[in-house]
């Protein structure tokens, strides 16, 4: 067992996979595209459903994003979170947490075009959908739409900052 940044505790064991599910879409405020991440946990982990909460919510507290809080801004903040884009590829770093994930090229555009990607961390398992399978937008939607979803989850913007060559 270790310790996050605020003490709360972190068990590896209780917090499974986190999947990551990157798209891109229409943004409320200006109509135009934008980058969307979503970070989710399978809720395979060893204990039960609440020690898996508990874990994934020790990984968002230590890396300085709170659960149905407002939006954090990565640029401004002292957030220990990075979003790394090389090409199709995207690194998404947290304390005591590293995904990698493959994203379309619609995707990359908006990354760049706004300079940002809105990362949506929640701390609820998608039961219904698993890395590498297809989701159709209903699907997404149906989720990441829902009350308990957005209650149960931590918001940020984060620079798109690319791997220099």
């Amino acid at each position: 067992m270790t310790s996050t940044q605020t003490g709360v505790p972190l068990n590896r064991a209780h917090l499974g996979t986190i999947a990551v599910l990157p798209w891109a879409g229409e943004h409320a405020d200006d109509g135009h595209d934008a980058a969307f991440l979503l970070a989710y946990p399978l809720g395979d982990g060893a204990g039960t459903a609440e020690e898996g909460d508990a874990a994934v919510r020790a990984v968002l507290a230590g890396s300085g994003l709170s659960v149905g809080g407002p939006i954090a801004n990565g640029a401004l903040s002292t957030v220990p979170v990075t979003l790394m884009v090389d090409g199709a590829n995207v690194v998404l770093t947290l304390p005591h947490l590293n995904v990698t994930c493959t994203v379309p090229p619609q995707w990359t555009a908006a990354a760049e075009k706004r300079g940002q990607v809105h990362l949506m961390f929640t701390t609820r398992p998608w039961p219904d959908h698993r890395p590498g399978l297809p989701v159709t937008e209903d699907q997404l939607q149906a989720f990441v739409g829902d009350e308990d979803t957005i209650r149960t989850a931590a918001h940020c913007r984060l620079p798109a900052a690319r791997l220099r060559k």
